[in-house]
């Protein structure tokens, strides 16, 4: 099923990553290390990429 939107979580060491259909529902939610983050992203279809930092992150 194809994403609609990928919410990516910045944080220190990891990044966490959710995929949600058109309907909202999840399609994925997993944890990437940072040097995993660009080949995942590089595997998905052009879609809409969110973006949330917490306060530990360096972004």
């Amino acid at each position: 099923m194809k994403c609609r939107t990928i919410g990516i979580d910045l944080a220190k060491s990891v990044f966490q990553a959710c995929g949600v259909n058109q309907h909202l529902k999840p399609v994925f939610n997993q944890r990437l290390a940072r040097r995993d983050f660009y080949a995942f992203m590089a595997e998905q279809p052009p879609t809409q990429v969110v973006m949330e930092a917490c306060y530990s992150s360096h972004y």
